[in-house]
C-alpha cells in the first residue's frame, strides 16, 4: 500500500519534468534554427552591427583583430546571442505554457499580457540602444579622439560594448513592467512611487553610470528615458492594476473624490 501510494504521488512530478523537458527542447530547437542562418551570414551581420562605428571612422580607418581568433569567433558570438534575443517570444511562450496550468483565470489573464508588454520593451530598447545611442556615442567618442591618435577598435571589444550597451537598454525598458507587479502584489502604490520622483531620478542617473560606459553623455542617454519609464509604469500601473485606487484611499495617499 504504501509503495502504491508513493508511486501515485511521484507520478505528476514525473510528468511536471517531463512537460518541463519537453519545453526545453523546443525552445533550444528555436534558437537553433534561428542560428544556422545568423551564423551563414555573420560577417554581413557584423558589418552591420559595426556601420554606426563605421561611419564615423576617419577615412582609411578599419576596425582591427587582436586575437587570432577573433574574426571568426566575434561574429559567431554576435549570431547566437542575437538567436536567443530573437527567439524569446518562443522561448517566454513555453515557460507561460508550463507554468498557466498552476495560475488561477484572473491571473492568466493579467501574466500573459505582461509577457508580451516586457518582450516588446526589450526590443524596443536594444532599437533605442541601437538606432539612437550607438551614432551619438560612438560619434562623440570618435570627434573626441586626439589629432595624432588612429582610431582602430578591436572587433571582440567593439561586441562587448555593444551588447553591454544593448542589454542595459533592454533591461531598463523594464521598468514599467516592474513597477506594474509591484504594484499587482501590493509593495507599493502608484501615489507611492510618485512621491519618490526625485530619489528614482537620481537613481537612474546612478544605473547609467553603472550599465553605460563611464561619460556623462552615455549615462544620461540612459538616465532620462528610464525616469521617462518609470512616469509611464505609474500611469500604466494606475490603468491597469484593479482596485490600486482604493488601496491609496485606504492608506491616505490619494483623497476620496
Amino acid at each position: 500500500m504504501s509503495a502504491g501510494v508513493d508511486e501515485h504521488k511521484g507520478a505528476p512530478l514525473v510528468a511536471h519534468l517531463a512537460e518541463l523537458r519537453r519545453r526545453l527542447l523546443w525552445s533550444v530547437l528555436a534558437v537553433v534554427i534561428l542560428l544556422v542562418p545568423l551564423a551563414l551570414f555573420a560577417r554581413e551581420y557584423y558589418t552591420l552591427l559595426a556601420g554606426p562605428l563605421l561611419q564615423h571612422l576617419p577615412e582609411g580607418s578599419s576596425m582591427i583583430a587582436t586575437e587570432v581568433a577573433s574574426p571568426f569567433l566575434a561574429p559567431f558570438k554576435l549570431a547566437a546571442v542575437s538567436a536567443l534575443i530573437l527567439a524569446m517570444p518562443v522561448v517566454l511562450w513555453h515557460v507561460w505554457a508550463f507554468v498557466a496550468p498552476g495560475l488561477y483565470q484572473q491571473e492568466r489573464r493579467f501574466v500573459m499580457p505582461l509577457m508580451a508588454m516586457s518582450t516588446a520593451l526589450f526590443y524596443l530598447g536594444v532599437a533605442f540602444a541601437y538606432f539612437v545611442v550607438l551614432p551619438l556615442v560612438l560619434g562623440f567618442f570618435v570627434a573626441m579622439a586626439p589629432q595624432d591618435v588612429a582610431v582602430m577598435t578591436d572587433i571582440a571589444r567593439y561586441l562587448d560594448f555593444v551588447l553591454t550597451l544593448f542589454l542595459a537598454f533592454g533591461a531598463a525598458f523594464q521598468i514599467p513592467v516592474a513597477t506594474i507587479l509591484m504594484v499587482r502584489a501590493g509593495l507599493t502604490t502608484p501615489a507611492a512611487l510618485a512621491g519618490k520622483r526625485a530619489y528614482v531620478l537620481v537613481g537612474a542617473f546612478v544605473l547609467g553610470m553603472l550599465l553605460t560606459p563611464p561619460d556623462v553623455f552615455s549615462q544620461s542617454l540612459l538616465a532620462v528615458p528610464a525616469y521617462l519609464l518609470y512616469e509611464a509604469g505609474i500611469v500604466l500601473a494606475r490603468w491597469l492594476v484593479p482596485g490600486s485606487r482604493e488601496v491609496e484611499i485606504q492608506r491616505g495617499e490619494r483623497p476620496p473624490d
